[in-house]
């Protein structure tokens, strides 16, 4: 019997940087521009440079009152995702501790989900921090979709009012990862209908 559903996807959106002075919602408001137009999905920004989405670092299997009461809001979002769109800044070749750290915090949440990525920086427009995340990803059962959208020098790619100076590669760049990620989504969540995934 052929289960589907054609409700849209939950694509959770999380701006991984919570340094001081980033430019990661510059990115956020332009690729979000994109997600809200796609149909497949319903966007949910989980931003990690809010106070109230801020974990320790020491992980703990009996976390204080105080920490699970935010654990509780963060993992219920995790959780009802359809799909991940990581957006991540590079940091001396790696991810930055605030992305890893929501991860390990987490496991079930992660499985069996489709995951993307945004990413900025210098030369490298972040791809270094993304292919570390895969390996990551994939330790937590995750599916990662080929294509990205990165950004070389980002600074200098947006004018003063976040809009992209040359948006024609940009664009497509997200549509494809979007049309990808859309059809992961849809193809996991069809199947753990049927059979839950046992990761």
């Amino acid at each position: 019997m052929e289960i589907t559903t054609t409700s849209p996807l939950t694509l959770a959106v999380i701006v991984a940087s919570n340094r001081e002075g980033r430019f990661g919602p510059v990115i956020a408001d332009w690729f979000l521009a994109h997600a809200t137009q796609h149909t497949d999905f319903a966007t949910d920004v989980i931003d990690l440079g809010d106070p109230g989405n801020e974990l320790p670092t020491a992980l703990s299997y009996d976390p204080a009152p105080a920490v699970r009461d935010k654990l509780a809001g963060l993992s219920t979002r995790l959780a009802a995702a359809d799909a991940f769109v990581v957006l991540t800044p590079e940091y001396n070749h790696s991810f930055p501790a605030s992305i890893k750290n929501l991860i390990d915090w987490h496991y079930t949440e992660w499985q069996a989900k489709p995951v993307g990525f945004v990413s900025y920086g210098g030369l490298s427009g972040g791809l270094r921090a993304v292919e570390q995340l895969r390996q990551v990803f994939a330790e937590m059962h995750a599916v990662t979709v080929r294509d990205t959208v990165s950004f070389h020098n980002a600074r200098g790619h947006f004018d003063d009012e976040g809009r992209h100076k040359d948006p024609t590669a940009p664009d497509a760049a997200a549509k494809t990862m979007l049309d990808q990620l859309a059809w992961w989504g849809h193809a996991l969540r069809d199947a753990k209908a049927v059979r839950p995934y046992g990761g």
